[in-house]
C-alpha cells in the first residue's frame, strides 16, 4: 500500500534543516527537474523553506511543450490543446533530441513515432533543426531554452521575486555534448546554473535530507528504481557520515555517494504510451469506418496519442477501460473495451527488460543483491501493477515507496541549489556522484626500435575511469614531448554497454587539443641550465560532470643562488629531552585551547600523541619542577655548545662571522610556464558566439513580440469593457439626469463607431491606438461618470463633517467647564478650535446652499475632496488636544501617585517609631509597674505592618471622553510641539495663526 502523502512533514523537517542568512536583496533560488514529458520547479526563497512551484492551472507539474500559432506562443497544457489540432506546431518529449546529430538512432525513433515533424539538419553542427515553417526553423536548444524561461517566470510569480540562479537535472547517462548543449539552452533563457545535477543523484540525496539522524558510519546501501517517460534508471548508493576538514575544524557530515548505476535509454512510459496508440489505431482502422488510414493522418495521431496516455493511467488503477474519442477521422467516432491484459500483452517485450537495469547496476558495483538494505521505487511508469509486480520478484520483499515519485529530484535539486548558492545556509549533505562513461587521453610519441629507426606509438592514458566520483581534479604529466604536440579527450573502455547504447550514445572521440608554445618554452629554458620536467595538463569534471582542460603548463627545475640566515645551533639533547618532557605533561599550545593538530611520525614511525593534563596537584608540581630543570639544562648546553663551537673555529683558522650576515647557497626552485592550447570538439561542436547572439536575438524577438500581444490585448479588453459599461450606464436614471441630451447622444455615437471600428479597422492594431481611442472616448463619459459619484456620496460625506463639528463643539464646551485641575489646555488652544468648528459650519452652509441651485448636469459646488479636506483639518486639531489631554493627565496621576506613596511611606515609618517607644514602655511597666496600652495606637500599628497598597482614587471623573491612541496620534503629537511653541507666543487676544 503506497505511503500517504508526507509533503507537509517535509516542510516542517527543512525549518531545521534550512536556515536563511542574509537575505536583504531577496535572494532565491530554484531547480527545474527537466524531465522529457513534464517540468517541475521548486524554490527556496527567504521564510520559504523549500516548495514545489504552481503553474497557472495550480498544478504542480507542467507538461513539458511548447507550440507556435498565428504568432501566439504557448507553453504546458494551452500547448497541448494547440497540438490536438496543429500537431507539427507543439514540440514536445525534446530532452531525448538534445547533443544529437541527425544521424543517431535516437532521432531515427523520435522521427518514426512522430511523423508530422520537419526535421532537418543544421548545416553547420549536424544536429537537429525543426523546420517551422518557410521562414522559421527552431534548434533544440531553443526550445529547451523556452521551456527552461518559462519555468523561471513561474518561480518568479510564484515568489515575487527575481531569479536567475539555479540547478537543472539531467539523465546520469548524458554524455558530454549533451550536458554542453543543456548549459546552452540555460544560458539562452537567461539562467545562471550552479551545477547540473543528474536525476538519480537528485532523488538520493532528497530520500537522504530528511533522514539525517538514521545516517552513521555504518554504509546503508539503497538501490533506487527509476522508470520514467523516456528512459529508466537503476542506482545504488550508499549513505553514510564522513569527516571533513574546514577552515581547521572536523565536520562529521552525511554523504551520498553512487556505488552502481545501470539503465536502459529507450524503456519507459513513452514506449509503453506508443504501443497503445498503434493498437488503438490498428483497430479504428479494422473498423472501415473511413477508406482513410488514421496513421496518415497527424491531427488523427496527436488523438490517438492523447487517448493512449489516458488509458495507460487508467489501467494501472482498473482492470479495464471503455476508450472513446470523439470525431477521430473524417468525423467518425471510436469507441473500444480495452483490458489490462491486452495492454500487459502489447508490452511483453518491454517488461522483459525491466530487469536488465538492476542486474547492470548491481554488477557495475561489485555487488549482490542481499548487500542491498532498501529498494525504492520512484518515477511514474513504476505505477504500473506489472512494474512493480516484476520489481517484486526481483527484490523478494515489499517494495519501498515512502518518497514522491513525481517531485522527488526536483526537492532534492533544490536543496543542492540552495547548499551551492549564495544567501543561504544548509546543513552539509555530501553527494558524489559517479562517472558513467569513462575517459582517456590519447597522443602519439615517438619510440626507437631495435633496429635503430624510430616509429610512432599511440599511448593511452585512463583520465577519469567508470565509477570514478566527481567532482575531481586531475593532473597529467607529458614527460617525453619537448616540442609543440597536440592529443586527444575520448571516451575510455565502454565494454560494459551493450551495442544498441553504444550506437544511441554516440561514443565518439570528445575533443582534440593542440599545445603551443612548448618549442620555444624548452629553448629558453634550457639556455638557461634549467631541468624539464614534464608538461602538466590541469583538467577538472566540475560539479555538473562537464570536464574541461583548465591550464597546460611547462614545469622546470633549475639550481639559483639564495641569500640565507646563518644556521641556528642545533639544539643539545638535554633540551630536546626537556622539550619532549614539557610536551608531554603540558601538551601543545592548540591543545591547551582545544583544538586539533595533525602529529608527524617519528623516526621508528610512530605517532607522537598527546593528551591533555588532567593530574592532580602533585603531579602539576612536579611537572613545574621539571620545566625550570629543562630550563637551566637548556641554559648549561647552549654556553658549552658555544664554547666548544669558539675552539673548532680557532683550530680550524678561521674568523668568527658577523652576527646577521648572510651566505650565499645553491636551492633548486620550479618554474613554471603556461602553454597556449586550442580545444576542438570532435564529437558535436559547440554553438559558436555568433550563432548563441543570433538564438539570443530570435527568443528575445519572440518575447518582445509576445509581450506587445498581451499589452495589444489588454488595451483592446478595456476599450471594449468601457464601451459596453458607457452604453450601459446612459440609460440609468442618475446618469440621465447627470448628463444633457446632446452629451448623452455625442457618447452613444462615439461608443457605436468605435464598436464598429474594433471588428473592422482596428482588429489588429498596436495597443496605443486602442490606449487613443479609449482617452477620447473617456474625455465625454468620465465627466458624466464623476457628476454621479459625487451626487451619489455626498449625503454621506456631509453628514460626516456635521458628525465631526458636533462632537468637536461638544468637546471644546466640555474643555471650557472643566475645574480648575483638569485644565488641560490654554485658552488659545480652545479659542482656535472654536473658531476651525465656526468656520467650517459657515462654509458648509455657503456651499449646500449653491449646490442646491445647481441642476444634477452642472458642475458641483459642493465636492467630496473639499469636504474631505475639511474633515482632515477637524480631525488633526481634536487628535492634538486628545494627545496632550493624556499626557497631561497621565503626568499629574503620576505626581499625585508619587505624593500618596511618599506621605504612606512617612506616615509608617512614623508608625514603627511609636510602636517602638510603646513597646520601651511597655517593657518599663512589666519591669517596674504597670501601664495601660493604647488600644488605637495598636491598630494603627497593625494596619501599617501589613504593607498594603494604598488604593488611589480619582477625586474627580474627568470631563473628557478618550479615545484608544493610534500611532497616528503619536505622530501628531511631534507634529504640533511647533505650534505649541508658537502659541504660548500669542497676544492678549488669544488669536494664533494655524
Amino acid at each position: 500500500m503506497m505511503v500517504p502523502d508526507v509533503r507537509w512533514t517535509m516542510g516542517l523537517s527543512l525549518l531545521v534543516l534550512l536556515g536563511i542568512i542574509g537575505s536583504s536583496s531577496g535572494v532565491t533560488i530554484m531547480s527545474i527537474d527537466f524531465g522529457s514529458e513534464w517540468i517541475k520547479v521548486a524554490v527556496v526563497a527567504p521564510g520559504v523553506p523549500m516548495e514545489i512551484v504552481l503553474n497557472k492551472e495550480s498544478k504542480r507539474k507542467t507538461p513539458g511543450a511548447v507550440s507556435f500559432r498565428n504568432g501566439e506562443r504557448t507553453f504546458g497544457e494551452d500547448a497541448l490543446t494547440t497540438g490536438i489540432r496543429f500537431p507539427a506546431n507543439n514540440y514536445f518529449y525534446l530532452l531525448d533530441l538534445l547533443g544529437k546529430k541527425i544521424d543517431n538512432p535516437i532521432v531515427e525513433l523520435y522521427k518514426k513515432r512522430f511523423p508530422f515533424y520537419n526535421i532537418e539538419a543544421d548545416p553547420e553542427r549536424g544536429t537537429v533543426v525543426f523546420r517551422h515553417n518557410d521562414d522559421t526553423t527552431y534548434t533544440v536548444e531553443e526550445l529547451i531554452a523556452q521551456m527552461l524561461a518559462y519555468a523561471k517566470d513561474m518561480a518568479m510569480s510564484h515568489t515575487e521575486q527575481r531569479i536567475k540562479d539555479c540547478v537543472i537535472t539531467v539523465p546520469p547517462f548524458f554524455n558530454q555534448v549533451e550536458r554542453r548543449a543543456m548549459l546552452t539552452a540555460a544560458e539562452l533563457a537567461g539562467l545562471k546554473v550552479l551545477s547540473l545535477m543528474s536525476s538519480n543523484a537528485a532523488v538520493a540525496l532528497n530520500y537522504g535530507m530528511f533522514r539525517r539522524k538514521e545516517i552513521n558510519a555504518t554504509a546503508h546501501n539503497i538501490l533506487f528504481y527509476d522508470m520514467g517517460a523516456s528512459s529508466t534508471i537503476a542506482t545504488i548508493v550508499s549513505y553514510q557520515t564522513v569527516k571533513t576538514k574546514d577552515r581547521g575544524y572536523t565536520e562529521t557530515n552525511p554523504q551520498v555517494t553512487v556505488l552502481g548505476l545501470g539503465y536502459d535509454r529507450t524503456l519507459g512510459g513513452l514506449e509503453m504510451q506508443m504501443r497503445l496508440r498503434d493498437y488503438l489505431a490498428k483497430k479504428f482502422n479494422e473498423i472501415k469506418k473511413t477508406p482513410n488510414n488514421v496513421l496518415e493522418s497527424p491531427r488523427a495521431l496527436a488523438k490517438l496519442m492523447k487517448e493512449a496516455g489516458r488509458l495507460k493511467k487508467v489501467l494501472s488503477a482498473n482492470s479495464d477501460h471503455l476508450s472513446q474519442i470523439e470525431g477521430l477521422l473524417d468525423e467518425e467516432d471510436f469507441k473500444l473495451h480495452v483490458s489490462r491484459e491486452e495492454f500487459e500483452e502489447l508490452c511483453t517485450e518491454l517488461f522483459d527488460r525491466v530487469q536488465a537495469p538492476i542486474d547492470a547496476a548491481l554488477i557495475s558495483a561489485a555487488m549482490d543483491i542481499s548487500a542491498i538494505d532498501q529498494f525504492i521505487i520512484v518515477g511514474g511508469a513504476t505505477r504500473i501493477p506489472k512494474i512493480q509486480s516484476i520489481l517484486q520478484g526481483v527484490w523478494g520483499r515489499e517494495l519501498g515507496k515512502n518518497i514522491n515519485a513525481d517531485e522527488a529530484a526536483a526537492m532534492g535539486a533544490v536543496y543542492r541549489a540552495a547548499d551551492l548558492g549564495q544567501g543561504f545556509k544548509v546543513k552539509k549533505f555530501h553527494v558524489k556522484e559517479a562517472v558513467v562513461l569513462p575517459i582517456e587521453v590519447d597522443f602519439e610519441r615517438q619510440v626507437e626500435n631495435d633496429d635503430g629507426s624510430t616509429s610512432t606509438k599511440v599511448v593511452k592514458r585512463s583520465l577519469f575511469a567508470f565509477g570514478n566520483n566527481y567532482p575531481q581534479k586531475k593532473v597529467m604529466t607529458f614527460n617525453k614531448h619537448t616540442t609543440d604536440f597536440s592529443f586527444y579527450v575520448n571516451y575510455g573502455d565502454l565494454s560494459h554497454l551493450s551495442k544498441e547504447e553504444l550506437r544511441n550514445a554516440n561514443a565518439e572521440n570528445i575533443s582534440h587539443v593542440l599545445v603551443s608554445g612548448v618549442t620555444s618554452a624548452f629553448q629558453k629554458h634550457q639556455q638557461e641550465g634549467s631541468e624539464p620536467k614534464g608538461i602538466k595538463a590541469h583538467f577538472n569534471m566540475d560539479d555538473s560532470g562537464v570536464l574541461a582542460l583548465n591550464m597546460m603548463e611547462a614545469v622546470f627545475e633549475k639550481s639559483v643562488l639564495v641569500e640565507e640566515d646563518k644556521p641556528k645551533e642545533e639544539e643539545s639533547t638535554l633540551s630536546k629531552l626537556g622539550s619532549t618532557i614539557s610536551k608531554l605533561f603540558a601538551g601543545t599550545e592548540q591543545e591547551r585551547e582545544g583544538g586539533e593538530k595533525e602529529e608527524s611520525e617519528d623516526a621508528e614511525g610512530k605517532e607522537n600523541k598527546t593528551e591533555e593534563d588532567n593530574t592532580e596537584k602533585k603531579e602539576q608540581d612536579s611537572n613545574n619542577q621539571a620545566k625550570k630543570e629543562n630550563k637551566e639544562d637548556q641554559k648549561d648546553d647552549q654556553k658549552s655548545d658555544k664554547k666548544e663551537k669558539e675552539e673548532d673555529e680557532k683550530k680550524a683558522g678561521t674568523d668568527k662571522k658577523k652576527e646577521g650576515e648572510k651566505e650565499l647557497k645553491p636551492k633548486q626552485v620550479t618554474v613554471k610556464e603556461e602553454l597556449n592550447m586550442t580545444i576542438t570538439h570532435l564529437d558535436v561542436p559547440d554553438m559558436t558566439e555568433e550563432q548563441v547572439a543570433a538564438s539570443k536575438k530570435k527568443l528575445e524577438d519572440i518575447n518582445a513580440a509576445e509581450r506587445a500581444r498581451h499589452e495589444r490585448e489588454a488595451a483592446r479588453n478595456n476599450l471594449e469593457s468601457y464601451i459596453l459599461d458607457a452604453q450601459d450606464k446612459l440609460y440609468q436614471e442618475d446618469y440621465e439626469q447627470a448628463s444633457t441630451d446632446e452629451q448623452r447622444a455625442a457618447i452613444r455615437e462615439m461608443c457605436s463607431t468605435l464598436d464598429e471600428w474594433i471588428y473592422d479597422e482596428g482588429a489588429d492594431v498596436e495597443a496605443s491606438v486602442y490606449k487613443e481611442k479609449l482617452k477620447e472616448l473617456s474625455k465625454l463619459f468620465e465627466p458624466i461618470k464623476q457628476r454621479v459619484f459625487e451626487h451619489l456620496n455626498r449625503p454621506e460625506a456631509v453628514q460626516a463633517l456635521t458628525d465631526m463639528m458636533n462632537k468637536s463643539s461638544e468637546f471644546v464646551q466640555r474643555a471650557r467647564d472643566a475645574p480648575p485641575e483638569l485644565q488641560f489646555f490654554t485658552d488659545v488652544e480652545i479659542d482656535t478650535m472654536d473658531k476651525l468648528i465656526t468656520d467650517t459650519q459657515k462654509w458648509l452652509e455657503d456651499k449646500e446652499e449653491q449646490q442646491q441651485t445647481q441642476a444634477l448636469s452642472d458642475e458641483p459646488k459642493l465636492k467630496l475632496n473639499d469636504i474631505g479636506e475639511k474633515l482632515g483639518a477637524l480631525d488633526r486639531e481634536i487628535k492634538y488636544l486628545v494627545n496632550k489631554a493624556k499626557i497631561t493627565k497621565a503626568k499629574k496621576d503620576k505626581e499625585a501617585a508619587e505624593a500618596k506613596v511618599k506621605a504612606e511611606k512617612e506616615a509608617k515609618e512614623t508608625g514603627k517609631k511609636k510602636n517602638n517607644t510603646d513597646n520601651s514602655k511597655s517593657s518599663k511597666s512589666k519591669s517596674g509597674g504597670e501601664t495601660k496600652p493604647d488600644t488605637e495606637e495598636k491598630d494603627t500599628s497593625e494596619k501599617i505592618v501589613t504593607g498594603e497598597e494604598p488604593v488611589i482614587q480619582e477625586s474627580e471623573e474627568s470631563p473628557y471622553v478618550f479615545e484608544e491612541e493610534s500611532e497616528e496620534n503619536n505622530s501628531e503629537e511631534d507634529r504640533r510641539k511647533e505650534d505649541i511653541e508658537v502659541e504660548k507666543k500669542a497676544d492678549d487676544k488669544g488669536h494664533v495663526e494655524l
